[in-house]
């Protein structure tokens, strides 16, 4: 098979999944139901949720200095804040395209070596990915006897025990494989271990490295307080709880890094994590749909914004620096 095939692939498979499965949902609950969902939604939340997403956004393109600076590059923050819409938007289009973008955009407009940018862009996804992983424990602590009652009403208690033991020794004797293994799919996982390690230890030996840190869960903190300030466009959901709220942020976040920006499968994995809680169908997959298209909406606009105003707001060096 040819890398553009594979390529081709690669972008149309997503796709077509993703089709087939919003033809599966829309079958089961016909899009007529959510629409009245969105006519009577309160909108001050939503754009309340729209607010705290491009604060979001804003942080993460101020963060990018502090892992920058230590390499001699000061890049203009207007800058770094279009290219961090434009990875957004250009991964809607193809997974993980926007962080290639990303990178190319300091190249060309910052004379930053793609491979440092790309670097940096690197160590940010590990930073996040800790974090992402720290919210994923805390929720299984706070929310452990629910999680462990679901667990038991969907197995038995025994069941439940060995499956426990079982899942506890497979991960053991994992990483002894790992550990002792040399097979390249072993080396790929310890190099990605050593990676994530290297890039939490670097976190700490940055200069702004609190600074970096802030800013890290601030972005995080922004995500949660944008799902559960959205919530609140619906009646129906006032009284999701914030745990229910966290496990249905995890979950889409989820759809978000696995496929075209989460189209379809955000709101089906929304729906999925309110109904364990006991939240209404409807409204929740509603819900999922409100959450995704504003905050698509918002990165689409200001994607495009960034696309045109780029080359504009470099005009200057553009002019000095011909292709």
């Amino acid at each position: 098979m040819s890398h553009s095939v594979k390529k081709a692939l690669k972008i149309l498979i997503p796709l077509l999944l993703a089709v087939v499965f919003g033809w599966f949902m829309f079958s089961k609950i016909p899009i007529a139901t959510i629409i009245p969902y969105f006519k009577s939604a309160n909108y001050s939340y939503i754009l309340l949720g729209v607010f705290l997403g491009v604060l979001s956004h804003l942080s993460r393109a101020y963060r990018w200095k502090f892992l920058l600076e230590p390499m001699g590059y000061k890049v203009k923050l207007p800058n770094s804040i279009m290219a961090v819409f434009i990875t957004y938007l250009a991964n809607y289009g193809i997974p993980r395209s926007g962080e290639v973008l990303r990178a190319a955009v300091l190249t060309n407009y910052e004379n930053v070596p793609f491979e440092k940018g790309f670097g940096t862009i690197v160590a940010e996804r590990i930073a996040d990915l800790i974090v992402m992983l720290g919210i994923i424990i805390l929720t299984l602590i706070f929310q452990f006897e629910f999680i462990y009652e679901l667990l038991e009403n969907a197995f038995q208690p025994i069941k439940l025990i060995v499956g426990g033991i079982l899942a506890m020794a497979s991960i053991a004797a994992m990483f002894i494989y790992i550990k002792k293994s040399h097979s390249k799919i072993a080396l790929k996982i310890k190099t990605f271990l050593s990676g994530l390690t290297e890039g939490l230890l670097s976190i700490f030996k940055m200069k702004y490295k609190w600074s970096f840190i802030f800013h890290t869960l601030f972005i995080w903190a922004m995500y949660i307080l944008m799902f559960y300030v959205t919530s609140f466009a619906l009646n129906e959901l006032h009284n999701a709880s914030l745990g229910a709220v966290i496990v249905a942020f995890i979950a889409a976040s989820f759809t978000i890094a696995a496929t075209n920006g989460g189209v379809f499968f955000y709101p089906a994995a929304v729906l999925g994590a309110f109904l364990l809680f006991g939240l209404p169908k409807d409204a929740s997959y509603a819900f999922g749909w409100i959450i995704w298209s504003s905050q698509t909406l918002m990165v689409f606009i200001f994607g495009v914004l960034s696309f045109i105003f780029l080359p504009i707001y470099n005009r200057n060096k553009t002019s000095e620096n011909p292709t």
